[in-house]
């Protein structure tokens, strides 16, 4: 039994099962279950995938045009056999290959850690093996979005990463009844006391530990989750106090503060992001790290503007849907055109045929592997014929060229 998304792994099964139709409460339920042939005539969002009636991949119209390029020169940390390449700023940019080709040595070793010795005079990180870096001087920083969980304990939250709570907190604390008691926003945190239950100190459960087992988590028997004390939650906006509030989800949270432009901008960027169905207050340990990577760069996206920041993500389509594939790189496109850079390490042939540049290492994994294969635009790389990626691109876009993609 397998959890897949893969399309040719799906058409290699002898029984599918697909939950759904939605994400979070709207998901739960079985709504296409059996072989191939009749996953192919159903209604479910994966049928037309497989039918080859839909693609995830988002493909622009007019191609960018970098605004300059990142070169790294004597790249051989590991693998690496000392190669030279450049990467176009300003447009969005695909490290593929084979397993064990080197992608993850050169993106985060190489790239990260030594742009971040140059634009962080505090980073003390060792940077893999490379001659020099040129052409960095335009950014302004470099931020690696992975999916690691925004937070270790169920005190972290989408709501505190995003900053979303911050607003919403100095909401409560402007209500009459806040201002009577003389609540600032402080008393509306669950990390602060004076507001928050301090049977749990704010967590809302408290933990036991099992020795040789790992941690349990049993809901406060003060506040029965709640986090906060009596008088705090007497505070309320539109019926709502705090912990009703966090317990929104981000869809419903979207029209509850409509009307309040600071709550509202946030929420929308996580909506956008394909997360509407999570909670504000969702504990971190139990988001996917898909969840956590979307968050990251809902949190990224709600920022002021900016611009001239380098986004360096390891597989973000890990464990996501077509459909949520789609989302992604609508978000990632975003980025970029706000004068941005995206670069990442990716398999997916969605994701491939989308991006305005790739660059493929290899040929093969380990000792084999370390090389550049080939340059390009994904057309470019297909019709050049060199490389495992090559091939499999070339089979995608003909694909896409006969399908009834839009």
């Amino acid at each position: 039994i397998v959890v897949e998304h893969d399309r040719d792994t799906m058409l290699s099964a002898d029984y599918i099962l697909e939950l759904g139709p939605g994400a979070g409460e709207h998901g739960g339920k079985v709504v296409a279950a059996g072989d191939l042939e009749r996953i192919v005539k159903s209604n479910c969002m994966t049928g037309p995938y497989l039918r080859g009636d839909s693609f995830g991949a988002v493909i622009r119209e007019k191609a960018r045009t970098p605004g300059g390029w990142i070169e790294v020169l004597g790249a051989r940390e590991h693998n690496l056999k000392g190669f030279d390449v450049s990467i176009p700023t300003g447009v969005m940019t695909c490290i593929t290959g084979v397993s064990g080709s080197g992608k993850s040595t050169f993106m985060h070793d190489v790239l990260f850690r030594g742009l971040k010795r140059l634009l962080d005079r505090d980073f003390r990180g060792r940077a893999g093996l490379h001659r020099e870096i040129r052409g960095w001087e335009k950014l302004k920083n470099v931020v690696l979005v992975d999916q690691d969980p925004i937070g270790r304990t169920p005190r972290s939250n989408p709501a505190t990463y995003t900053g979303l709570f911050t607003p919403v907190r100095e909401l409560f604390s402007q209500l009459p009844e806040a201002r009577i008691r003389g609540f600032l926003p402080g008393r509306f945190s669950f990390n602060v006391r004076g507001g928050r239950c301090e049977a749990c100190k704010g967590e809302g459960e408290n933990r036991i530990s099992m020795l040789f087992m790992p941690d349990v988590y049993v809901p406060c028997e003060i506040c029965r989750g709640k986090r906060y004390n009596h008088e705090t939650l007497e505070v309320r906006y539109k019926g709502k106090n705090i912990s009703e509030v966090l317990d929104l989800p981000v869809e419903e949270a979207l029209s509850f503060f409509a009307d309040i432009p600071r709550i509202a901008s946030k929420l929308r960027v996580i909506e956008e992001a394909g997360l509407g169905y999570i909670r504000l207050g969702q504990p971190a340990p139990t988001l996917s790290g898909g969840e956590a990577q979307r968050v990251k760069l809902a949190a990224e996206l709600s920022k002021r503007f900016t611009g001239q920041t380098l986004y360096l993500l390891d597989e973000p389509t890990t464990g996501l849907h077509y459909t949520d594939v789609r989302k992604l790189l609508l978000l990632l496109n975003r980025l970029v055109d706000q004068g941005n850079t995206v670069v990442m390490i990716e398999h997916n042939l969605d994701v491939l045929a989308s991006s305005d540049y790739l660059v493929d290492l290899g040929p093969e994994g380990g000792e084999g592997g370390g090389e550049i294969v080939a340059l390009g635009n994904p057309c470019q790389i297909a019709s050049l014929g060199k490389g495992h990626t090559a091939h499999c691109l070339k089979k995608y876009l003909e694909e896409l060229e006969n399908g009834n993609h839009e």
